[in-house]
């Protein structure tokens, strides 16, 4: 079966739900508003740029996750999707994701937030598979630590051959949907690359390649 692969932050939806789900706890006073804030603009920027350091960045974002409940953590999210993600849930990305299912084709968000915050996105696109980033769980609460391979940059790569393993797709006619530079390892492997909303590097790289460029704002 045919992959289409989407990237999910700034691709499927016209927002990082990485960056939001920081602002949000900013906004709800449950991490230091000042320093927190902080701290995500700077990851966020270095990820624009190119230059996150993955692991630095898991133990950050992955600190408030470690300091709640299981139990805590759902209702927040609940309250994330409601008032952040579905406003950022363009009818476009729906649209190209219905096509690609009308398809037959086997549907996977691919992404470097970690699942805790992504499953319920890519759930409510109807997207059955996901590889993102793990925090690792230990005793039932997750931690600051990120188990198994990052799932950024060439580690999208390395995620995804691993999940091929044990899978009869292959890359075949695959299609690979992102915004960002930070994909160009995954974008390089595919038949199909697309730029969605590109970033000014990956917009005049796939200008250069002759990969088509698209808008789902």
């Amino acid at each position: 079966m045919t992959l289409a692969l989407f990237d999910l932050d700034n691709t499927l939806l016209s927002g990082d739900s990485d960056y939001e789900w920081g602002q949000f706890l900013v906004n709800k006073g449950l991490v230091d508003p000042v320093a927190y804030e902080a701290e995500n603009q700077r990851f966020y920027g270095q990820y624009r740029a190119g230059t996150l350091d993955i692991l630095e960045y898991s133990a950050f974002s992955f600190g408030p996750l470690s300091e709640r409940s299981m139990e805590e953590l759902a209702t927040l999210h609940r309250e994330f999707m409601a008032e952040v993600i579905e406003p950022i849930l363009p009818e476009k990305s729906q649209e190209l994701v219905a096509r690609h299912r009308a398809q037959g084709h086997t549907l996977m968000v691919i992404t470097a937030t970690n699942s805790f915050i992504t499953r319920p996105i890519v759930s409510a696109f109807g997207i059955e598979h996901l590889l993102a980033t793990e925090p690792k769980i230990v005793n039932g609460r997750y931690t600051r630590e990120v188990d198994g391979a990052p799932c950024f940059q060439h580690g999208k790569v390395t995620r995804l051959q691993q999940w091929l393993e044990n899978r009869t797709e292959t890359l075949a006619g695959s299609y690979f949907y992102s915004d960002s530079r930070n994909d160009l390892p995954l974008l390089e492997m595919v038949d199909h690359p697309v730029a969605v909303d590109p970033d000014d590097t990956l917009r005049a790289i796939a200008v250069e390649r002759g990969w088509p460029v698209i808008s789902l704002r």
